[in-house]
């Protein structure tokens, strides 16, 4: 560590750019753009949706578990799990006794972990084990290089401090986000999003069969677009635009989980969202 005097007042003083400056300055903060490391290049997040994969059982979660065996054997995985059915109910719940969103977002880590430790039983014969929260970010690491993937909470551990939505009050922050912004905190590869449809639509295909499939987008042209709803955060259009390291993500289908394989291949066979 650098010590300075100045002034010729004897004190001693960090040499840094930052030690005098609010850090609020518009100057100050431009001057750290400056180039991030990667920490888990090799490995690959992949978030697993609850409501449209775990909760539909066994018919479609063990062709999925097969599909990430497979993978396991030539890939890292890092496996973020949303939740389902459980945590729109107790959304339900919550709204109607007036409960804010830090507390609705405390209800969804609790369903979301509950869905890690199932999706763990399953691929423990793998060598996959799911990390408590609490240790997770410290150890994980240590843990990717020990086993062939591990499995978190997806939801960002924001709880009580959940941002306020523009509209509503459901957590923003859900599993996509938390899957998200662990890529590119470890600088992982691009992160994939397992869901029940093949990609985005320009209208929900669940209830308009004519729905259009989009194979490639822009942040911006969909936030231009203003889709009426999408098979992911709305949130992570805005961290898109503002990470460092990852600058896409892809949706795909884990009802045909052989794409899944294709993904973490680097295929592409859903649908590719890329900042811009």
């Amino acid at each position: 560590m650098v010590y300075t005097e100045r002034n010729g007042d004897q004190r001693h003083h960090l040499k840094s750019m930052l030690m005098r400056e609010s850090l609020l300055d518009k100057d100050l903060q431009k001057s750290t753009e400056t180039p991030v490391i990667r920490m888990l290049p090799d490995a690959h997040v992949i978030k697993i949706g609850g409501r449209s994969i775990i909760d539909a059982g066994r018919a479609v979660t063990y062709p999925l578990v097969e599909a990430l065996a497979t993978s396991l054997q030539s890939k890292k995985l890092i496996i973020g799990t949303g939740g389902g059915a459980r945590s729109r109910h107790l959304f339900s719940i919550g709204i109607d006794l007036g409960m804010p969103t830090g507390v609705l977002a405390e209800l969804a880590q609790a369903d979301a972990l509950g869905n890690a430790h199932i999706l763990g039983a399953l691929l423990a014969p793998y060598g996959v084990v799911a990390i408590p929260p609490e240790i997770f970010g410290h150890l994980l690491p240590l843990f990717i290089h020990t086993v062939p993937g591990v499995i978190f909470t997806g939801v960002p551990p924001y709880s009580l401090w959940e941002h306020p939505p523009a509209l509503g009050r459901i957590p923003p922050h859900g599993s996509d986000t938390g899957s998200f912004l662990l890529a590119e905190c470890f600088g992982c590869k691009n992160p994939i999003l397992v869901k029940d449809v093949d990609g985005l639509y320009d209208q929900d295909p669940k209830t308009n069969p004519t729905a259009n499939f989009i194979g490639e987008i822009s942040s911006s042209e969909i936030k231009k677009r203003n889709f009426e709803t999408l098979p992911f955060d709305r949130i992570l259009l805005d961290l898109l635009d503002h990470s460092k390291l990852i600058r896409q993500f892809q949706i795909v289908n884990g009802r045909k989980p052989e794409r899944i394989v294709a993904a973490l291949q680097g295929e592409h066979v859903g649908t590719i969202v890329y900042a811009g």
